[in-house]
This record gives structure tokens, C-alpha cells and sequence, in this order.
């Protein structure tokens, strides 16, 4: 039986290697409906295929916000992915590499100087090499090359000619060539054709970027026909590329401030949820309105104590309103220890003042008139001198008694 040979183009194949690869990455594809056909000829060969992916995507609606969050960032990498997939490149004439990427023969770095014996012996291999370079023996001039290297590791033009032979050889080594060439150009910033036939190795490696670049540069360099014909067979595809990696950078530009709004949204209702814990925790606190400087006061513990009674509490508040109104407490242990206890923290002064008919005022109470601040009313009628009233001025006659007589 005669057999059937035929073969598809390029392109075709290229794409049919892509579309592979992506069903080895991401199998579920298969399930797709507009690939049902090829699902079943896979089914007919004898086939088995991945399970759909809706067996494992039902659950997922009661879980917690956090897990919306994280399906939306898988959500944003599969569409990073879909949009690589999306830029669309000319592959003719990409190659790859072949041959093993395996070093080879660079010198010592470390070399410096020649003796006039290298100097003799590098001139007569640099001249084989070139002959045989020029009669397009290219794997005789890679040895020849190679020879010259070991003599002189510094000579960027050895460096490039090898690289250039790599090139040319059967089948192409544009890896060893990019080695070569890059080596060239630490040596000789300036060499021209190390960039031109990088540039070249690039394309055929399918790194579209680097290839117009380093063209680019060579043609600034040193302008060659040649190295401007490469420079526009890669150009279409590295303007792709850079027109979607600009894509790729806004598009995180944005999701980072988006992000960031976030957190900042977040922190200021943190912020205003501790001023607004702060604010309750403060109206919680006993009023010390009216109180004057006796904030300091309450850094006392068993003065905090007290006032943690809501009796204590609601009794000095009466107080500061109305300093009259601790009369009404004085049958109270609980307030009258407390004002004792702040009386003995300012010292005394005499007495009570407002509180007339009650000479000498309270015992122990001196000074709490200023302590409380707006309790230091005026002495009431008929408040006896030890009321805390004003004193009568100096020198001032004292009115007649019925005893003065007896003087």
C-alpha cells in the first residue's frame, strides 16, 4: 500500500504547536463548545478528558468576601494571560536553537598582556581564521577562532568573527553566537557588527525586542544595508510587543491604585471607628465641668475608684453645679470621704464659704472652695466670720457693746 505523504506550512505548524501547549497548560479547554469537535475525535481515539471545570466552581458562591477578592485576582492574571495570547506574531524564519546550549572556549579573563611568542602565534591564527572565514569554511574558522581567543580573551574582534561563524553554520548556533557577540561588546562598546549579527541571532531565537534593538543600534553605529533589512523584518513584531507591555503596565499602574485607595479607605475607617470608640468611651467618663485645675486629681486611684460609683458620681456633678449643694450630702460617708480625700490633696483654708450660720465652716473642708473652682460664691446672710466671708478692713470702728462700760 502506497503511503500518503504531505506537509503543511509554517505558519500552520506554529500555531498547531501553540494550540498544544495550551492544552497542556490549561486542559480544561477541551470542554470548550466550539472545540467539541476535536473533544470527540479525542473520545474516539480512546482518549480520556480532564473532568469539566464545573464539577469544582458550584461552591464557591457562599464563601466569604476574601474569596471574592481572590477570584478576582485569578480573574486578572487569567486576563493578563488571554491578552499575551492575544498578540498575534509574524513567526516566520524564528528557528530556535537546535544545538545543545553547551559553553564554549572563551579565554581567561583574567589575561592581560602577551609574550611576544602569543603575539606571534595569535597573528598567524587570526590570519587562518580570516582565510578561512572568507572561503566560507565556517566550522574550520570556529576552531581557528577559538585558537586566537586562547591567545588573546581580549580582542572583541575575534569575539564577533566567531560569533558570525556560528551563525553560518549547519544548522545555525544563535545561541553561542549571542554569547560571543555580547562578549564582544563588554569588550568594544562601539563594535557595530557583534551588535548587527546579535540582533540577527535574536530574530532567529524569536526575541523580537532585543533583535530591534540591538539592529537598531548597529545601524546608529555604523550604518549597513544589511543590518537596516533585519532591523525591518523584526520591527512590525517588536512594536506589538512594546504597544502590549505598555498595556500591561497601565493596567497594573492602575489595579496598584486602585489598591492603594483601598487601603487608604480602609485606614481612614479605622481611624474614624478608634476616635468614634474614643468619644463614646470619653462620655462614659464622669463631667468634670466646672471642676477648675483638678484634673490632676484624678491620676489618684482611689479617687478613679470613687468616681467609678455612679452615686459618688451624680453627687459631685451636683456639687460643682452648685457648691450650696453639699449640704446635702454631709450625711454621706461615700461623698464626704471623697471630698475629705480631695480637701486633704489641696490643703486648707478656712471655711466653707456659702455656707452661712456655720461659723469655722466644715472641719477638715478648708480650701475646697477653690478647689472646686465655681463653688467660691460670696458668704450667704447671716454667715458668721468663720464662714469663709470677707474679712471686716483694717482699722475699721467696732460698734458699741453693752460691755464696754466695763472697761
Amino acid at each position: 500500500m502506497a503511503s500518503m505523504s504531505f506537509s503543511l506550512p509554517k505558519a500552520a505548524l506554529d500555531q498547531l504547536k501553540g494550540f498544544i501547549t495550551l492544552c497542556k497548560s490549561k486542559p480544561e479547554v477541551l470542554h470548550n463548545e466550539e472545540l467539541s469537535f476535536f473533544s470527540e475525535y479525542l473520545l474516539s481515539m480512546g482518549a480520556s478528558l480532564p473532568p469539566k471545570p464545573e464539577q469544582t466552581q458550584k461552591e464557591p458562591q457562599k464563601q466569604e468576601p476574601k474569596t471574592a477578592a481572590k477570584e478576582e485576582e485569578s480573574e486578572a492574571d487569567m486576563e493578563v494571560e488571554s491578552e499575551e495570547s492575544d498578540v498575534e506574531l509574524d513567526m516566520e524564519g524564528v528557528i530556535g536553537d537546535p544545538n545543545p546550549d553547551e559553553p564554549h572556549e572563551m579565554g581567561d579573563p583574567d589575561k592581560k598582556e602577551m609574550t611576544d611568542q602569543e603575539m606571534e602565534s595569535f597573528d598567524e591564527k587570526r590570519s587562518e581564521a580570516m582565510q578561512a572565514f572568507s572561503e566560507g569554511e565556517w566550522d574550520k574558522a570556529v576552531g581557528l577562532f577559538t585558537e586566537a581567543i586562547k591567545l588573546n580573551p581580549n580582542s572583541a574582534a575575534m569575539f564577533a568573527k566567531r560569533g558570525t561563524c556560528f551563525l553560518k553554520l549547519s544548522p545555525p548556533a544563535p545561541k553561542a553566537c549571542v554569547r560571543d557577540c555580547s562578549r564582544a561588546i563588554e569588550l568594544n562598546p562601539d563594535n557595530a557588527s557583534a551588535y548587527k549579527f546579535r540582533g540577527r541571532a535574536n530574530r532567529l531565537l524569536g526575541k523580537f525586542t532585543e533583535a530591534a534593538k540591538d539592529l537598531s543600534t548597529a545601524c546608529k553605529i555604523d550604518f549597513d544595508e544589511k543590518a537596516d533589512e533585519w532591523l525591518k523584518e523584526v520591527q512590525p513584531n517588536a512594536k506589538k510587543l512594546a504597544e502590549h507591555q505598555r498595556r500591561k503596565e497601565r493596567k497594573a499602574t492602575e489595579k496598584e491604585l486602585k489598591d492603594r485607595q483601598e487601603r487608604g479607605k480602609k485606614a481612614k475607617e479605622a481611624r474614624e471607628k478608634a476616635a468614634k470608640e474614643a468619644k463614646e468611651q470619653q462620655d462614659q467618663e464622669p463631667d468634670m465641668g466646672g471642676m477648675g485645675g483638678l484634673g490632676g486629681l484624678f491620676s489618684d486611684p482611689e479617687m478613679l475608684a470613687a468616681f467609678s460609683d455612679p452615686e459618688v458620681a451624680a453627687a459631685f456633678k451636683d456639687i460643682s453645679s452648685n457648691p450650696a449643694n453639699i449640704m446635702k450630702y454631709q450625711n454621706n460617708p461615700k461623698v464626704m470621704a471623697l471630698v475629705n480625700k480631695m480637701a486633704s490633696k489641696t490643703g486648707g483654708m478656712g471655711g466653707m464659704p456659702g455656707m452661712g450660720g456655720r461659723p469655722g465652716g466644715f472641719p477638715g473642708m478648708g480650701g475646697l472652695g477653690g478647689m472646686f473652682g465655681g463653688m467660691g460664691g460670696g458668704a450667704g446672710p447671716g454667715a458668721g466670720p468663720g464662714a469663709g466671708g470677707t474679712p471686716p478692713p483694717a482699722g475699721a470702728t467696732k460698734p458699741p457693746t453693752s460691755t464696754d462700760d466695763l472697761d
